[in-house]
C-alpha cells in the first residue's frame, strides 16, 4: 500500500498541480482603478494643476494688468490710428500664450524635458523662421510703422509706386487710398525699405505754380497780378507773402513760377486750392490784356511746286 501509494502520488502530484494553476488562472478577476491606482498618477494630476495654475496666471495677469498699459503707452505715443491698438494687443496675446506655456511647464517640473529638447526647439524655430522669413520681416516692419508717431492714419503719403491717404495700418500690411478712389493694399516691408514722403501735414506747405505769358507782355505787371491773385484765393496765407519770379525764357514764352503757402492741408485741400488759384489768375490776366501760355509759333522757309495734272 505505502508503495503503491507512493506510486499513485508521484502520477496524481503534478496533475493535481498543474489543473490548481490552471484554475487560479481563470477565476482570478481583471485589476480595476481604485484608490491604490490613483495614488500611482497622482504625481501627474499634481504636475497637470501646477503647469494650468502657471499658465493661467501669467494670462490673467497679462490680460488685466499688462494690456491695458501697453493699450495706454501706445495711445498716447501714436493718437491718430485706430487700427494700432487691436492689432499690436492681438500679437501680445500670442506672444502671452506661448510664455505662459514655458512657465507653467516649468512650474509643473517639465523644465528639465524642455532642457534636453533644446536642440529639436532650435531646429524647429529654424524651419519656423526660414518658411516664414517673409512674413515675420512684415511683421517687423509694421512694427516699426505702427510705433512711429510720425506716420499715422490720415497722412498722404508718396512713395516709389505711387502715393495717397493711409486709411489703416496693421503690423503686416498698410492699406492706402489713392486720389483715384483706389485702395491698395501695400506689404509692410516695402514701406520700410524705400523714402516716403510726407508732403502734407507739416506746417506750412508750399506750393509752386509755373505760367507762361507771352514775351510781348510787360512781365513785372504780369507777376504782380500772379501775387495779387494769390492773395484774393481763400485758403492761402497772407504770410509768407506770395511771391512771383522769372523761372526761364522758354522757346514760347517767358515761364514766370508763383509762390504760395497754405496751412497744414489735406489732399484735398490742395486740389481745391490750386484750382481756386488758377480761375483767379487766367480771369486776372484776362483783364489786364496778357496773353497767357501763348501758341508755338515756327518759322517755316521752303518751296511749294505745283504739277499740273493735265
Amino acid at each position: 500500500m505505502t508503495d503503491g501509494a507512493a506510486v499513485h502520488g508521484l502520477r496524481v502530484g503534478p496533475l493535481f498541480s498543474v489543473a490548481s494553476l490552471l484554475a487560479q488562472q481563470t477565476t482570478t478577476p481583471a485589476p480595476g482603478v481604485g484608490p491604490g491606482e490613483l495614488v500611482d498618477y497622482w504625481p501627474n494630476l499634481v504636475r497637470a494643476g501646477w503647469f494650468l495654475a502657471g499658465f493661467l496666471a501669467v494670462v490673467v495677469l497679462s490680460r488685466f494688468l499688462f494690456e491695458p498699459a501697453f493699450a495706454r503707452v501706445v495711445r498716447r505715443r501714436n493718437r491718430n490710428n485706430p487700427t494700432l491698438r487691436d492689432a499690436l494687443v492681438r500679437y501680445v496675446r500670442v506672444i502671452v500664450v506661448v510664455v505662459a506655456v514655458f512657465v507653467g511647464a516649468g512650474v509643473a517640473g517639465y523644465g528639465r524635458f524642455l532642457g534636453n529638447s533644446a536642440l529639436v526647439i532650435s531646429a524647429a524655430t529654424l524651419a519656423v523662421g526660414v518658411a516664414g522669413q517673409e512674413v515675420i520681416g512684415s511683421l517687423v516692419s509694421g512694427a516699426a510703422l505702427v510705433l512711429d508717431p510720425e506716420f499715422n492714419v490720415g497722412n498722404y503719403i508718396e512713395w516709389s509706386d505711387g502715393e495717397g491717404t493711409v486709411r489703416s495700418i496693421t503690423l503686416r500690411v498698410t492699406r492706402v487710398q489713392t486720389p483715384n478712389g483706389e485702395l491698395v493694399t501695400i506689404p509692410n516691408t516695402v514701406l520700410t525699405g524705400q523714402a516716403i514722403t510726407r508732403p502734407f501735414g507739416r506746417g506750412n506747405y508750399r506750393i509752386v505754380e509755373e505760367i507762361g505769358i507771352a514775351y510781348d507782355d510787360d512781365v513785372d505787371a504780369a507777376m504782380a497780378t500772379m501775387e495779387a491773385a494769390a492773395v484774393a484765393v481763400d485758403g492761402i496765407l497772407a504770410q509768407p507773402h506770395p511771391s512771383a519770379h522769372v523761372e526761364e525764357l522758354g522757346d514760347d514764352g517767358v515761364v514766370v513760377r508763383v509762390y504760395y503757402w497754405i496751412e497744414d492741408p489735406q489732399r484735398r485741400d490742395v486740389v481745391r486750392i490750386r484750382s481756386a488759384y488758377a480761375r483767379e489768375a487766367k480771369a486776372r490776366l484776362e483783364d489786364a490784356g496778357v496773353t497767357i501760355s501763348p501758341a508755338s509759333q515756327r518759322d517755316l522757309q521752303g518751296r511749294i511746286e505745283v504739277d499740273d495734272a493735265a
